[in-house]
């Protein structure tokens, strides 16, 4: 069963997966930290290219089945126009100020 996004745990998170849904690329932006980063099965990749690749140009889409670790881990059905619907992880480290400073994601 879907766990609906205002019912996320982690305020950082819940806005992060309303960002994405909403492709809201300027929302997504004012959650990470200045100097954000990301993995994407394991390897560290360049943020902005990232998400504008699998994001942003490609309809990204979550919808998350599962939440753990306080919130700052989820299992999720993501979807964007380029790769189709696949069972991902997403694993979130959220700074004091409350921003995204990494998020980690891959095939779950």
């Amino acid at each position: 069963m879907t766990i609906q996004t205002t019912r996320l745990s982690d305020p950082a998170v819940r806005a992060f997966v309303a960002a994405v849904n909403a492709h809201d690329r300027e929302a997504f932006l004012a959650l990470l930290a200045p100097d954000a980063t990301m993995a994407d099965d394991g390897n560290d990749r360049d943020l902005a290219q990232w998400i504008d690749q699998e994001i942003f140009s490609s309809n990204g889409h979550l919808e998350v089945d599962n939440e753990s670790n306080g919130g700052r881990a989820l299992i999720a059905r993501y979807r964007n126009d380029t790769w189709g619907e696949m069972r991902t992880r997403w694993s979130f480290t959220v700074d004091e100020d409350g921003r995204i400073a990494r998020f980690e994601t891959g095939q779950a």
